[in-house]
């Protein structure tokens, strides 16, 4: 599985730079061995298996339609990433569906020990919630556990979550879940029908807590940095998830009230002075050291000396490039849900091809080294231009830039202060505007 791993290396590197933020939540409930199925959502159509396949840890096989693989190039890059074609009903509505080859296939991965994903909902959708589930990841585990009672199948629950989906440099969250076991007992005394209807019913109920959905991306970011300042100490991952998703809940229950309307732009300016500083609310809970005060400063003095200059190299190729992207991924995609995939896969195929063409045009040109620094330097600034692009912000204001730079002690004592002052009106607002059917999930905060 070499060229395997060689893509999974490739994806993991093109989505870092496909999207400005993207965290990768709850690697460790992942089994490191084993049969496991990762079970997906499904809001962003390609994108959703490029990430999970590329950040996963595991060697995944997807099960996908059969009509991608009717693409001479999707489907010969489908086979070599080990994917299966399904037929689905509605792809083929007059067809016979006869899909006992593909999960035929899909078993023989599984007893072997190896990791399947599926997306349970069936088919890649625009809607905001997560669309009731299908039964055919369970079907599958328990057809695994039916042919190897003793190797438990275990069922992963995904959650993707996208800030502003079909955008270049937006921010993506990937959340594993806690793994539901499958396996012989699972339907002992039971038909496998009703086995695989209640095991469904909880993969969803655990893919619901790790699907959080609000109107935009900055209601999303803010909330959940008001989530942040609220929540206690060493909660779980599951009481983050839960806490998020009661604030998105009844915050838009809520949101008229002049009051939460002051605390929402309060916690919004914060977050924007936090950003400016180069700085994390983790970071503020603790006291800042000589080293991160050292640490950031660099960032901000390199963000000014080195990585623009370095963007403004590869400029003439990459913005041209950006913008061309930027149109071709909106009238090349055949539904709104794939313009993120169609501009991450043609940006992803013209850049490897624009830098190998320029590399080897350098080497045949001027000579061997040429073409090994054009390989160097390109990504490099290609990289920095995106990177640059991001902090566009920070550019725009280089005066007080460089002022923070040298007054980051100050700056952090004051959004230290303004954490505090909000920390104390989030408490109060949570406790004034909770439903009183709504059971406080910290008990009494002080």
């Amino acid at each position: 599985m070499l060229i395997y791993r060689i893509l999974q290396w490739l994806l993991r590197v093109a989505t870092r730079v496909f999207y400005r933020r993207l965290e990768v939540v709850g690697l460790g409930n992942v089994p490191a061995d084993g049969a496991v199925l990762f079970c997906g959502n499904h809001p962003n159509s390609l994108l959703d298996p490029i990430l999970i396949t590329a950040h996963c840890g595991r060697i995944v096989h997807f099960a996908a339609k059969d009509t991608l693989f009717e693409s001479p190039l999707l489907g010969r890059l489908l086979r070599r990433m080990g994917a299966v074609p399904v037929r689905r009903r509605m792809d083929h509505p007059d067809g016979p569906l006869e899909n006992d080859t593909a999960f035929a296939a899909l078993h023989q991965v599984l007893l072997e020990g190896r990791a399947v994903g599926i997306f349970p909902e069936g088919l890649s959708h625009l809607d905001s919630q997560l669309a009731p589930l299908k039964t055919g990841a369970a079907r599958i585990a328990l057809g695994v556990a039916r042919k190897a009672p003793d190797r438990p199948v275990y069922l992963v629950p995904t959650g993707l979550v996208y800030f502003t989906r079909h955008r270049f440099r937006s921010s993506v969250l990937i959340q594993f879940g806690a793994p539901l076991r499958v396996d012989a007992a699972s339907f002992e005394g039971e038909d496998e029908r009703a086995a695989a209807r209640q095991i469904t019913a909880q993969l969803e109920a655990r893919m619901r807590a790790l699907t959080i959905n609000a109107e935009s991306w900055d209601t999303l970011r803010v909330l959940d940095a008001v989530r942040r300042l609220y929540q206690p100490e060493g909660i779980t991952l599951e009481e983050r998830v839960e806490l998020a998703r009661r604030f998105n809940t009844v915050y838009p229950t809520v949101a008229h009230h002049p009051e939460v309307r002051d605390l929402y732009q309060r916690v919004r300016s914060y977050q924007r002075r936090l950003s400016a500083a180069g700085l994390s609310d983790e970071i503020l809970r603790r006291e800042l050291g000589v080293r991160d005060t050292a640490v950031r400063a660099f960032a901000h003095l390199a963000l000014l000396l080195f990585w623009a200059p370095l963007s403004l190299i590869g400029a003439p190729i990459h913005a041209p490039l950006g913008l061309l992207f930027r149109i071709a991924g909106r009238a090349a995609s055949p539904r709104k849900d794939t313009v993120a995939t169609t501009k991450f896969v043609i940006g992803f195929l013209t850049m490897l091809v624009v830098y190998g063409g320029l590399a080897a045009l350098a080497g045949w040109k001027i000579g061997v080294w040429a073409a090994v620094m054009t390989a160097l330097i390109l990504p490099l600034s290609g990289w920095a231009f995106v990177h640059v692009i991001g902090r566009i912000d920070a550019l725009r204001h280089l005066l007080l830039t460089l002022v923070r730079v040298f007054r980051l002690r100050a700056e952090v004592a004051a959004l230290r202060a303004e954490r505090a002052r909000l920390v104390t009106d989030v408490t109060a607002a949570v406790d004034r505007f909770r439903p009183e059917e709504m059971e406080p999930l910290f008990g009494a905060r002080n």
